[in-house]
């Protein structure tokens, strides 16, 4: 009798994938490249196709090579590919991070390397901690030449997958004194002498095992193991990382990388675009699949975001779409200042709020972690929960807490707490044993620390280099007490980060936060010009240290932009789009356009973190490091899509007619134009366009035009856009200002 009964569908994970996502789950024969937009459903094509390899009985477990980036990644991509399995047994796998799956095959193969199985990895202290003591060896002063700073460029030579033997003296420059390479080749024998390795040597070692001849036979079983290799966020990979994998994929060439030439935006720890630029040139016939249909943002918000991107050169190109809707038109607000910018953030979060929005479902993404510190002071102001992601709150910040400590010592002189945290630091030489010696006579006199010190340094307990220190640290203090009713608490407060050696401390550190500790420094002398007096601000202070509580749950989200990769929001608020700030001058001038194209990526990546609704402001004026500057709107600004933006400017801001403020700002309906910005405060000059100069006036300026900066100094017009122009200045610098600001250069 035939069987009538209807079968199950063989493959059910297939169901409700798009066209795309389908093809790009498909296909497992030879190269493959999917180009997964934001939202595009990225981790479901990985995790079915995982399943459609061992579900359709292509491989077993053990012979997929599954590359994430995260440990978290890989958890979920396992428990999600189990549950697409109907819960079938899925063991051996090869799947994790880089580091992981580099060290499980360096387990096998220790011996070829010169280490043993049981070889231990050794974290970041461990690693300075070693080549400190090698330094010292050398007699390499490490003050001057910081020995985490070193450790940071060994590790970028490893992200290369450079060996000491690939060096040559002249690399390392005048590092370490000129012995950069040679300490790095030291510090590799001695970690083979202890049986002990770092992250970066886990693929470096891995890479040097599979291109040694000698040990073809290793490679070649490899090839044999994996069928099919995947590799997650592959925009994402350094020069260490390609390699090992390009090494890995030369078996079976059934090699598929997923990811996002639009948000790669980690070049400053590594990441190298271009590997997934050249994909077809390295895979030769592979099939280059497009996912673009967006299941997360709006049509407004993907149309402005693309509008962006596409101004980037290096890039393979799609195009977001949405059958959602168009949503809200993305705000733009043009604001007077960086307070105005942060009251009015305030003051939407809080409409938000009444409408019955979740406070932990918005976001505030800024460029840079120093901008956090006016939206932390306003949410306190109006009583906002918030939290910051990747990092503590402004005022927790160890430089912080150093910086408040030294003010605390200058207003209290009895504050043993404030006092002990900044003694040694900078480094003086005041160790345990000092401390021991000035605690004990400060209690056995009944006094306090300060001025037990006081006592002490006119006696002979101490040593007399150790007692010369701390009678130079004491005078230092009783000279700023002086200054409190004298001088303003700002400029006070700058100069005792500078007489006291802390900012010094940090400008020399040339680990990759040390830039961001500097920024904050400043912005803390910044922001104390809100309050009268030392004494008020640190009643201030007191006060937000003691109202603060982590433990609500419905909190806005306060981070950097770079932290909210792969994260999304409701809402996602977006400050601080002027130029130098965003665009980083910093990232430009070390980069140039790649630098600049980072930057746009990044502004991508901002927008499309957003489901619902994305605000960009600015401010005409922004107080930086204790100095007003005049600001103008980033160009990511101009590059909006007009049809897809709603433009506002505070009253008092250029408005359509004065040409000033952003392209784009002009040609919205909303714009007041009643008053005129700081910048439009001296003589507007004609419009000269690029290579074109204008007929009205002697003011209009044209490329090649010389040019004077209050501040930057004298330059030339290498590019006209409307009001602004980008100047390449005689130090070496180019940097884009309103054409108000310059005059003619006398030459």
């Amino acid at each position: 009798m035939q069987n009538t009964e209807i079968s199950k569908d063989p493959m059910p994970y297939l169901q409700g994938l798009n066209a795309p996502q389908r093809e790009a789950v498909e296909a497992l024969d030879g190269p493959v490249l999917v180009l997964a937009g934001a939202g595009t459903g990225k981790t479901r094509v990985l995790t079915t196709r995982l399943a459609h390899l061992l579900q359709t009985g292509r491989a077993w477990p053990s012979q997929i090579l599954a590359v994430t980036f995260t440990n978290r990644a890989a958890q979920e991509m396992r428990h999600r590919v189990a549950s697409l399995m109907q819960g079938a047994a899925v063991e051996g796998w090869w799947l994790g991070t880089f580091h992981a799956l580099a060290a499980r095959m360096l387990r096998r193969h220790a011996e070829l390397v010169g280490l043993t199985s049981s070889f231990t990895i050794i974290d970041a202290d461990d690693q300075v901690r070693l080549l400190k003591q090698l330094m010292e060896a050398e007699n390499i002063d490490t003050k001057k030449w910081a020995p985490r700073a070193m450790m940071g460029v060994i590790e970028r030579w490893k992200d290369k997958a450079l060996r000491p033997s690939d060096l040559s003296a002249a690399d390392g420059g005048e590092m370490a004194d000129g012995k950069l390479v040679s300490l790095y080749r030291q510090y590799q024998m001695r970690l083979k002498t202890v049986n002990a390795c770092d992250f970066g040597d886990l693929l470096l070692h891995m890479i040097t095992i599979f291109r040694d001849p000698a040990n073809a036979d290793v490679l070649a079983d490899y090839h044999r193991r994996f069928k099919y290799i995947m590799v997650d966020e592959y925009q994402d990979t350094n020069v260490a990382q390609y390699l090992w994998l390009r090494l890995l994929a030369q078996g079976s060439n059934n090699v598929c990388c997923v990811g996002d030439d639009d948000q790669s935006i980690y070049g400053w720890r590594g990441a190298e675009i271009e590997n997934i630029l050249r994909f077809e040139r390295d895979f030769p016939g592979a099939k280059i699949i497009r996912l673009e249909q967006n299941y997360r943002s709006t049509g407004h918000i993907l149309a402005a975001a693309g509008g962006v991107i596409a101004r980037n050169e290096g890039r393979l190109g799609k195009t977001l779409w949405s059958d959602s809707g168009d949503g809200e038109k993305v705000a733009i607000r043009g604001l007077w200042d960086g307070e105005a910018e942060a009251r009015y953030v305030g003051e939407e979060i809080e409409q938000l709020q009444r409408k019955g929005w979740k406070l932990n479902q918005i976001a505030i993404l800024v460029r840079a972690g120093f901008q956090m510190r006016e939206f932390e002071e306003r949410f306190m102001q109006l009583g906002l929960s918030y939290r910051v992601i990747g990092g503590p709150r402004f005022y927790e910040r160890q430089e912080i807490r150093d910086a408040l400590a030294y003010l605390r010592v200058i207003a209290q002189p009895n504050d043993d707490l404030a006092l002990e945290r900044i003694i040694n630091l900078p480094k003086r030489g005041i160790g345990d044993s000092t401390l021991q010696i000035l605690h004990t006579h400060g209690r056995a006199r009944g006094v306090p620390l300060y001025e037990a010190i006081l006592q002490l340094v006119e006696t002979d307990e101490l040593k007399p280099k150790i007692r010369e220190t701390l009678r130079r640290l004491m005078g230092d203090f009783e000279r700023w007490r002086g200054l409190v009713s004298t001088m303003a608490h700002t400029e006070l407060a700058g100069m005792m980060l500078d007489e006291s050696g802390y900012m010094a401390m940090w400008q020399g550190d040339k680990s990759p936060d040390a830039p961001g500790r500097i920024e904050n420094l400043k912005e803390l002398v910044t922001g104390m010009a809100a309050f009268e007096s030392l004494a008020a601000f640190l009643e201030h202070i007191a006060l937000v240290f003691e109202v603060q509580d982590d433990s609500v749950e419905d909190a806005v989200t306060l981070m950097t932009l770079h932290g909210a990769k792969g994260l999304e929001f409701d809402a996602v608020f977006l400050p601080g789009w002027e130029e130098g700030l965003f665009p980083s001058q910093r990232s430009m001038d070390e980069n140039g356009l790649k630098g600049l194209e980072e930057e746009r990526r990044l502004a991508y990546v901002g927008l499309t973190r957003a489901r619902k609704r994305a605000f960009i402001s600015y401010a005409a004026n922004r107080r930086m490091y204790g100095t007003w500057n005049n600001a103008i709107p980033s160009r990511f600004v101009d590059e909006l899509p007009e049809d897809h933006i709603d433009a506002v400017a505070d009253r008092g801001l250029s408005g359509p007619s004065s040409g000033g403020y952003g392209g784009n700002m002009g040609r919205s309906s909303h714009w007041d134009s009643s008053g005129l910005s700081s910048a439009a405060l001296a003589p507007r000059r004609p419009v000269a366009r690029p290579g074109q100069a204008v007929e009205q006036g002697p003011l209009a300026y044209m490329r090649g035009s010389r040019v004077s900066h209050a501040s930057f100094g004298v330059g030339t017009v290498i590019n006209v856009d409307g009001h602004k122009l980008d100047i390449a200045f005689d130090d070496g610098s180019q940097k884009r200002v309103m054409d108000s600001f310059v005059t003619a250069a006398e030459e």
